[in-house]
């Protein structure tokens, strides 16, 4: 296939791009390369794609329409997959404007491309994020979402509706995925696993929010990228049984899905920050702060529709996945800071 990975100088979008042009697929990869991080880590990732005779890259922004206009009518796509996004819950508390500009104007521009040039399927990054304020867990997409405590939850919530009214439409089958706190070598510099490391090798504190009272699903990167092409595989499809007076949030009568993606094992904070100290052979100072705003304390995915649709099974025990990431990063990140 001929797929679009938009955000694929990103960390998610770098090894779903990896993996689809080793299966055989073309990809062209669209990202803007800004600056909310090291801009030279997504260069170097798209160096390695760029190795790739399959890949082609395009620099341009979501929100610019008349760019992604350009790109839908010079390109046949069989298959779109949305990871570019504004990302970070503290971010946007200080930079509100930019997650309107990318995950509102930038994911309607998306959709209309899918729907002028009639886009087999569009899969697109939502979050864990979006459960906000609820707390029965596990988290399931069959539950309300109304709630968010983050105008970046805000913004992915908005993503799932938007996405519903063009399935409605127009017809177009969308699949929403859940991200549940994604980890590994090529990963985010401002995510905790990355944070924490550089800092212990460093010898300084760590921040540890709410006082180390936190579970996370931590999920590892080869296992959410596995879900993702299963997920590309098969299109969404209208739900039989959905019943008006009795609405399922997590499905439709049009062609519309949505997904958790996670681990399905929440893991505590500490118990994180331990198997860190093990990979590493070094022990952490810790800093115990209290939980900061549009945090949760705990996410705990529920992937049963996942496993059951696409048979999704996360194969990556926690140390594992740790020391594969530090076993990266002392090799090419911790050789430029000494």
């Amino acid at each position: 296939m001929h797929i679009l990975v938009t955000g694929a100088a990103g960390f998610i979008g770098y090894h779903l791009s990896e993996k689809l042009l080793a299966r055989g697929d073309a990809v062209t990869g669209l990202d803007n390369l800004n600056d909310y991080y090291d801009v030279s880590l997504k260069e170097a990732r798209l160096q390695r794609l760029l190795k790739h005779s399959d890949f082609h890259f395009v620099r341009a922004d979501l929100q610019d329409r008349g760019a992604m206009e350009a790109l839908f009518a010079q390109n046949h796509f069989d298959a779109v997959i949305n990871l570019a996004a504004q990302a970070g819950v503290r971010y946007s508390l200080a930079n509100p404007h930019t997650y309107i500009d990318s995950n509102i104007v930038g994911f309607t521009n998306i959709l209309e491309c899918c729907r002028h040039h009639k886009i087999s399927h569009l899969v697109y990054a939502s979050s864990s994020s979006v459960y906000g304020m609820n707390s029965a867990m596990p988290f399931s997409v069959h539950d309300n979402v109304d709630h968010p405590i983050s105008l970046y939850a805000a913004s992915k919530k908005a993503n799932e509706l938007m996405a519903h009214t063009y399935s409605h439409l127009f017809g177009i089958p969308t699949t929403g995925l859940r991200f549940f706190t994604v980890y590994g070598p090529w990963g985010r510099p401002d995510m905790a696993l990355f944070l924490f490391t550089k800092a212990i090798l460093a010898g300084e504190p760590i921040k540890v929010f709410n006082n180390g009272n936190m579970q996370r699903d931590f999920t590892y990167i080869d296992d959410i990228v596995e879900g993702i092409i299963r997920v590309t595989d098969k299109p969404a499809t209208a739900n039989p049984e959905w019943d008006a007076e009795y609405p399922d949030p997590g499905t439709s009568s049009a062609p519309y899905r949505l997904y958790n993606i996670g681990n399905s094992k929440p893991v505590l904070l500490t118990d994180f920050i331990g198997a860190i100290e093990t990979a590493l052979g070094q022990t952490a100072q810790k800093e115990f702060l209290p939980m900061q705003p549009g945090d949760v304390s705990a996410t705990y995915a529920d992937i049963e529709d996942l496993v059951a649709d696409v048979d999704y099974q996360p194969q990556t025990p926690v140390q594992e996945g740790i020391n594969n990431f530090i076993a990266w990063y002392l090799k090419h990140m911790h050789k430029d800071e000494s």
